[in-house]
């Protein structure tokens, strides 16, 4: 479990984030979303530790990561899994090679083991027999379910995904999603995706976070947002016809 309290961040004494409040839970998928500019991605940095807050506290199941010793940082990072936005893969190197990178960074497991390991977690990813190829032989989709077999290798606790629907077609932005909700729940992890998709918070949206100038406008899960009358909620994510005639049916049916 992640709590947030009273989390504030700044640059060049410009406030970014104005004293959030939330907490995501194990083995549910939580959706950061907000307009460019709400401070999204300066939250799900602070996060993962790569923004320290001038003021407020972030704890992994009640432990503050600011007042980690070192080897309580050291074990907290093995226990991170980060998708980014790009898949970030390095493209010299293989699938095989590109999964098993933590393994062989943090852990001084054999290489059979490790390679155990890489093979266990593309087969769940739907990739096996994928080991020997390179990135740029990989179409968007595949690269991205590379990228969340590195994440997973570990077997994090914690899973942030930064926009891993990016560049993607719907449908296999949806095949994302529906996988990365799948391993959530499989092994209980903490997941939290800080997205612009507004099929992913209708879809895979247990909790969702609105942020709004830097602030928490609004939180609930993708049922609850059929519902609200929270204007800021509305005029974002039913700024679309689609969408409006889904919530107008939703509420008609109630």
């Amino acid at each position: 479990m992640i709590e947030v309290k009273n989390l504030h961040k700044g640059f060049n004494g410009v406030e970014i984030l104005k004293g959030i409040n939330t907490s995501f839970h194990p083995g549910k998928t939580s959706l950061i979303i907000g307009q460019s500019g709400s401070g999204k991605t300066v939250f799900l940095k602070s996060l993962i530790g790569l923004h320290t807050p001038e003021k407020g506290t972030i704890a992994f199941d009640g432990k503050i990561n600011t007042e980690f010793t070192t080897e309580e940082k050291r074990q907290w990072r093995q226990e991170i899994g980060m998708v980014f936005q790009g898949s970030a893969l390095f493209d010299s190197q293989t699938v095989e090679e590109n999964v098993m990178f933590p393994l062989k960074m943090f852990t001084k497991q054999p290489e059979d083991e490790m390679l155990d390991r890489v093979n266990f977690v593309l087969q769940r990813v739907n990739l096996e027999n994928s080991n020997s190829k390179f990135p740029a032989e990989l179409s968007g989709g595949m690269q991205k379910r590379v990228a969340i077999a590195r994440a997973i290798v570990m077997n994090p606790k914690y899973l942030f995904c930064d926009e891993p629907n990016s560049g993607l077609d719907p449908q296999t932005a949806i095949v994302i999603d529906n996988l990365i909700q799948e391993i959530t729940d499989e092994y209980q992890i903490t997941t939290v995706i800080n997205t612009h998709d507004m099929n992913s918070v209708m879809e895979i949206g247990e909790k969702i976070v609105f942020l709004k100038n830097g602030k928490k406008a609004w939180e609930g899960s993708n049922k609850e947002i059929f519902k609200t009358d929270n204007e800021a909620v509305v005029n974002f994510v039913y700024s679309s016809n689609l969408f409006k005639k889904v919530r107008e049916a939703y509420l008609q049916e109630k």
